[in-house]
């Protein structure tokens, strides 16, 4: 009998070995020939599966609405200038008022100017026999330009960080008169990771803008910038890039021959600096544009990177703006004499301002027609050959009812103007469960009534499944990337960031990440921090709709991903 029973044993122990060497073998040869990233793709792809599997997934009837036709009204989109801050209050009744881009009218080292109109308004000084002051107010060059293009509001003065958005606003209509060329010397650049730099000056001799974007081309390079609509050192890239393809005329077909080349291997353009940086900082780019005063005041940069100037000088111009009064324009003008004393200039180096005085502007300053005929080339071009594929992900649980829910669908209604006829654009919605609310398809008329109707007809009620209409986005992108395996994909999140239902972030985050989708999420009433922890897996932002400027903020969005 015990012979008996080791003999079943031992049996029993050979049929698993053998079992799992048969098995061992299948798995083994089923992967030959494979690489690691296709069959991470075909576990990934059982994994979307399995879970979407679980999810009671709806289908409903798309509903068509009426197409607003009237082109965007960007003035409409912007908030009341009382959402950007006064950084120095008049302290006289004869003052001018300052629009000032952000890197020099805030707080720290980036409050130089803040520091200088402080003490120009305490120095007791008299314009035309009457105490003088100025006002700053701290707003970025391209929403200030948006202000004074639109005639929505103009100051008195306006000092962006470069001549570029003087020349716009030149050419909009609006009165512009250069009071000063330079308040203060800054550089923008390309910063490089140093092996990354050495390695392109061994390929080409140097590294400049040309070098950059040859390697870019020849995807040799991994590069990202800022929005050119918004950014003033995104802007000065793209006329840059432009001139370096065809100098003699940089919207010719030579220019754009070449920038489509080149922006075909562009992996990241950033809504902000700060998600550009946070990009940079995960490994997923060898360089990405900044100004040199950023770029001093950033030990984690200085020590790995290195700083490559190219375009226009960004030296803080200032210009008078409008019908502006003797009176004003003489305050103004006595401001800018007050700036340019040694010791504010001096303060200034200490913020890292006024350094790579050698550097000349590469570029001549662009005409503001040319300017914006380049940023039109850009929105049409910036995708190269990937159209994008896109799913908005839009939370209807209860817990959306009434105001957030009145506010996720004017976000999408005005913004889908930006969206851009070439993309495809899908629809799900989801409470305790989720609804494929609008299948994806291509973006013309047809699909534009459709989201606009399925948009409107949408009711809040139930649980928050959020993670679980991630899912279904996903397995959507999937199914379109099968029939169209050039496209971009990205998934656009509207909620309140509160999920009680369904899939967690942990169940669902590996496959977001092998994926690479990037997930950007906009937050209503919401946990902003939550929705912050699932936009920052693939670097895409994050916006709190809990403020008046949020059209304008999405619009913007859109804008540069769409």
């Amino acid at each position: 009998m015990a012979n008996k029973g080791k003999f079943f044993l031992l049996s029993g122990l050979l049929l698993i070995v053998v079992f799992g060497l048969v098995y061992y073998g299948i798995t083994l040869t089923s992967n030959l020939g494979k690489s690691k990233s296709q069959v991470t793709s075909e576990n990934a792809g059982k994994s979307l599966s399995k879970l979407y599997g679980d999810i009671e997934v709806k289908t409903v009837e798309p509903t068509k609405g009426q197409i607003d036709l009237d082109p965007v009204d960007v003035a409409a989109a912007l908030p009341d200038i009382s959402k950007f801050p006064i950084a120095v209050d008049n302290t006289t009744d004869n003052y001018a008022e300052i629009f000032s881009s952000t890197e020099k009218s805030g707080t720290g080292v980036d409050g130089w100017l803040t520091e200088v109109a402080t003490a120009f308004n305490k120095a007791n000084i008299e314009v035309d026999g009457k105490p003088a002051s100025v006002k700053i107010r701290n707003i970025a060059s391209g929403t200030a330009a948006d202000y004074i293009r639109t005639g929505k509001y103009v100051p008195d003065a306006y000092t962006p960080s470069n001549e570029l958005w003087g020349e716009m606003v030149k050419v909009s209509g609006v009165k512009t008169q250069l009071v000063a060329k330079r308040l203060v010397g800054n550089v923008p650049g390309i910063v490089i990771a140093k092996a990354k730099y050495d390695a392109l000056v061994d390929k080409y001799g140097s590294v400049n803008v040309k070098t950059v974007t040859d390697a870019i081309a020849n995807n040799e390079f991994s590069m990202g910038y800022t929005d050119p609509f918004a950014s003033s050192t995104g802007l000065n890239f793209l006329v840059t890039a432009l001139n370096t393809f065809d100098g003699s005329d940089i919207l010719g077909a030579k220019a754009v021959a070449g920038f489509e080349k080149f922006q075909a291997n562009v992996p990241f353009l950033a809504s902000t600096t700060i998600q550009m940086r946070d990009a940079a900082k995960s490994g997923m780019l060898d360089g990405f544009v900044l100004e040199y005063q950023t770029f001093a005041n950033a030990a984690d940069l200085k020590s790995g990177y290195v700083f490559t100037p190219f375009g226009v000088r960004h030296d803080s111009p200032l210009y008078a703006l409008g019908d502006v009064t003797q009176e004003k324009l003489n305050v103004i003008n006595k401001f800018a004499e007050f700036v340019t004393q040694a010791k504010y200039q001096q303060l200034a180096e200490m913020s890292g301002f006024n350094q790579l005085e050698d550097y000349k502007s590469e570029l001549a300053v662009v005409d503001g027609n040319l300017l914006s005929s380049a940023q039109k080339l850009w929105k049409e071009k910036k995708n190269g050959s990937k159209p994008i594929a896109a799913v908005f992900v839009a939370d209807v649980s209860g817990s959306m009812d009434g105001e957030p829910l009145n506010g996720l669908k004017e976000s999408l209604l005005k913004g889908q103007k930006y969206l851009g006829k070439d993309n495809s654009i899908g629809l799900v919605s989801y409470s305790s469960d989720v609804t494929i609310s609008l299948p994806i398809a291509k973006f013309d008329t047809i699909q534009q009534s459709m989201f606009v109707g399925t948009v409107g007809a949408l009711e809040a009620g139930g649980g928050t499944a959020t993670f679980d209409g991630i899912v279904v986005a996903l397995k959507l992108l999937q199914d379109e990337l099968a029939i169209h395996p050039n496209a971009k994909p990205l998934i656009f999140v509207l909620s309140d960031g509160e999920t009680n239902e369904g899939y967690s972030l942990s169940d669902i985050k590996g496959l977001i990440e092998t994926y690479k989708v990037p997930i950007y999420t906009i937050g209503y009433n919401a946990n902003i921090k939550a929705l912050q922890s699932i936009s920052s897996i693939n670097e895409a932002a994050s916006i709190n709709a809990d403020t008046d400027d949020v059209v304008y903020k999405i619009g913007n969005l859109f804008n540069v991903q769409l």
